[in-house]
């Protein structure tokens, strides 16, 4: 019996070297970004780490005084797995913007991104949180689901051992970021 080895050097990015040849990939939709979040429906979408759910109440209560959006708080609770298609709809029906957060480790970084991606190709603008150690694992997600440029926004890690006043002023400082990413022009 003979097993194969997969070489861990060999990426679509790099794929003269690739023994069959470059893979084809396909660029996914972006969905459209909306006029103004006034009136928005915003989804946040936690995924049950340390300090997501705070982290995005405390964005959210700031999106809400100055944008004047309605909250529809969710939580994932397998964060490391995709969402299931329910919760898909549910997102869909419910949410005319989603946030998704927050991706502080390789796994939940890598599914947030690919949950994001998903969401966008049904036509619902979303914005995925990840701390900066994750950038890396975001950006290969992003690239294996047909989106090597999804934007993802980024902010420094660790989120976990942050205090409440500390996890107001990420979600204030996060605010403009999301804001913006929504009105501005799809990725």
């Amino acid at each position: 019996m003979t097993a194969g080895i997969l070489d861990p050097t060999i990426s679509s990015i790099n794929s003269r070297s690739r023994p069959g040849g470059p893979v084809a990939t396909t660029q996914a939709a972006a969905a459209p970004r909306v006029g103004s979040l006034r009136g928005k429906r915003m989804g946040l979408l936690e995924n049950t780490k340390r300090n997501a759910a705070a982290l995005l109440d405390a964005l959210g209560t700031v999106l809400t005084e100055t944008d004047h959006v309605d909250l529809v708080r969710m939580t994932k609770q397998e964060f490391a797995m995709p969402l299931a298609e329910d919760v898909v709809d549910g997102l869909i029906r419910d949410c005319d913007v989603v946030v998704i957060g927050v991706g502080d480790c390789g796994s939940c970084s890598a599914a947030a991104v690919a949950d994001g991606i998903a969401l966008e190709e049904r036509g619902v603008p979303v914005a995925v949180l990840c701390t900066e150690a994750f950038e890396v694992t975001s950006r290969a997600m992003a690239g294996l689901k047909g989106r090597p440029d999804f934007p993802v926004l980024l902010m420094p890690h660790p989120i976990a051992n942050l205090t409440d006043g500390d996890l107001a002023e990420r979600g204030q400082a996060l605010a403009s970021r999301v804001r913006g990413h929504f009105l501005g022009p799809a990725a």
